[in-house]
């Protein structure tokens, strides 16, 4: 916060009383999505106990290009050979997109083991001196294996809830270089190519479709909310998971936290914060 303090025109209590946020990682010149994915993407196959997938999913709003897919390249860096392998584009919600994908992809017999990988390196589409979104994402990257089993196992992956609206699309976006853009005719204006955040409507439409989320896949599971023990959100700001908690009725100190030391990570937020809570205990 105290770099971001001397570029920016805002404070380390700024940064901490709106978000909630101490520091964040920033992949260095030269780094990209799919290193992040393939370090954490290793990491995952070794704590699984195997060395082989039938099917690689990258989970990322960050690719090296836009074509073709980051994914295949993860893969064959990983000795996986020519394992299927594709990216989600679902920004925020792109691991839990990624989790319903592969869930279905094992119920269906085409594959008995998925490496699922969420890699973001937002620092290289964020603008720097934009102090509504500079203090808030963070590059990271987490990975899961995946694998056939039986319902009542410890670790199953029960029902899913997704959803989307996009009829409010523009209240996050990067306007320029998509086709919509490239064939309006227009050049690009200064700044289009840049992450744009409209903060205020985004966080009421995130508390208000989290809760919902989380009340839609607790009652699929056949659970209430009363028997939670631990509530794992996207680590979006304090702020917006404060309200969350608030609105499910779920203590706070049931709500695993890691956005003061990563900020918001984007598509690799679920993964980490698990991953961070068994490390510490």
């Amino acid at each position: 916060n105290d770099e971001l303090a001397r570029r920016l025109d805002t404070s380390d209590e700024w940064i901490r009383t709106r978000t909630g946020i101490g520091q964040r990682h920033v992949a260095p010149a030269g780094m990209s999505a799919s290193d992040l994915a393939v370090e954490a993407g290793r990491q995952a196959l070794k704590a699984s106990g195997h060395a082989d997938v039938d099917v690689v999913l990258l989970a990322t709003t960050t690719p090296d290009r836009l074509c073709p897919a980051t994914a295949p390249q993860v893969t064959a860096r990983l000795g996986l050979g020519t394992a299927g392998a594709f990216d989600i584009s679902a920004v925020c919600s792109g691991f839990v997109y990624g989790l319903a994908v592969a869930a279905g992809l094992i119920a269906i017999g085409t594959a008995r083991r998925i490496l699922l990988i969420a890699s973001e390196v937002y620092s290289a589409i964020l603008d720097p001196h934009d102090r509504t979104t500079a203090p808030i994402f963070g590059d990271g990257a987490g990975a899961v294996v995946l694998r056939a089993g039986r319902a009542d196992e410890a670790g199953a992956l029960g029902p899913v809830a997704l959803g989307s609206d996009g009829s409010l699309s523009d209240l996050i976006e990067i306007p320029a270089g998509g086709s919509r853009q490239r064939k309006s005719g227009v050049p690009a204006k200064p700044g289009e190519e840049v992450f744009h955040m409209r903060g205020p409507d985004g966080f009421r439409q995130a508390v208000r479709r989290m809760a919902d989320s989380c009340r839609c896949a607790v009652a699929s599971a056949g659970l209430e909310l009363s028997r939670i023990d631990r509530l794992a959100a996207h680590q979006a700001n304090t702020r917006i998971l404060t309200a969350l908690a608030h609105d499910l009725g779920i203590p706070t100190e049931k709500c695993l936290s890691n956005i003061e030391h990563v900020g918001n990570t984007s598509a690799a937020s679920i993964p980490l914060l698990p991953a961070d809570a068994a490390r510490s205990g």
